[in-house]
């Protein structure tokens, strides 16, 4: 299997161009190419595939085999991918994923495609749609008993659910100990992302995430946007905002006209090469 090796300020996944859909066990595929020992490594497998609603579809697997909704990082790379793979010539692309049709503007320096701009549509708040099962309508600011400990969490759906936290000091976090009991909270039937933020100003954020499916990330494009959004809603921040995360920054705007959520940031071809799933039932 042909693949490529990309990463969105570190959230790295496996590329694969899957037109002729030939691989039918995906799931089982992200196990062996995400193992960082025995794989190739990476936070899942991102299949390219046709779409007939949009320029191309994308399926995403997380490392554990289970099919996540979107990535914010993730589709700024497969927009790379199609483009520099010569699979379409458009720098504004429309792409199909589980949360529904998303627009990427690729941008370029020189002859090379650098930066993507996602239109991560608006975000969800009531939290019958994030999934979350909660009294209230929503989730703003309300103490949260996590492991015997209680949070002030903001839950949003950038199309797969978040919950946001705010703390001092993000160093300090053992993610690897609490993640998971976030990510397996009985108020979230379908898991959850966490972001803990920690405020700098009204214009930039210091985030780390654990990932439902992954563990600890170097970067999550839909965690910033959430965060943003809870953020803002919190009346921590402005509308527009820079998410400075383990594997670099992102650029997020939350605009008020239209309630959509941008994110912005860099889109990164790793290595290429093939590797045997002749073993894997793929």
């Amino acid at each position: 299997m042909d693949f490529t090796k990309m990463h969105g300020i570190g959230n790295d996944y496996v590329y694969v161009n899957d037109l002729d859909e030939k691989i039918t066990n995906p799931a089982a595929v992200s196990l062996v190419v995400s193992d960082r020992h025995f794989g190739i490594g990476s936070d899942g497998l991102i299949l390219i595939r046709p779409s007939n609603k949009a320029d191309f579809m994308m399926r995403m697997y997380n490392a554990d085999g289970s099919e996540g909704a979107m990535c914010g990082n993730g589709i700024r790379c497969f927009s790379k991918f199609v483009y520099d793979k010569e699979l379409t010539d458009k720098l504004m692309l429309t792409v199909e994923t589980k949360s529904g049709i998303k627009t990427i503007e690729l941008e370029k320096e020189g002859d090379e495609i650098t930066r993507a701009r996602v239109d991560m549509e608006m975000p969800i708040l009531k939290t019958k749609d994030i999934p979350m099962r909660w009294s209230e309508e929503e989730c703003i600011n309300q103490p949260l008993q996590v492991n015997g400990q209680t949070y002030q969490v903001t839950a949003v759906s950038m199309g797969n659910p978040h919950v946001v936290t705010f703390v001092e000091d993000t160093k300090g976090i053992e993610i690897e100990k609490i993640g998971p009991y976030f990510e397996h909270h009985e108020v979230f039937p379908e898991q959850v992302n966490t972001e803990f933020i920690r405020i700098i100003d009204n214009k930039t954020i210091e985030m780390r995430v654990w990932e439902r499916g992954s563990g600890e990330t170097l970067a999550c494009g839909t965690g910033a946007c959430a965060a943003v959004v809870a953020a803002h809603l919190n009346g921590y921040t402005s509308r527009k905002v820079t998410v400075k995360l383990l594997g670099g920054d992102l650029l997020v705007e939350w605009d008020e006209g239209t309630n959509l959520v941008y994110l912005s940031g860099s889109a990164t071809t790793v290595y290429e090469g093939t590797i045997d799933i002749r073993g894997v039932k793929a």
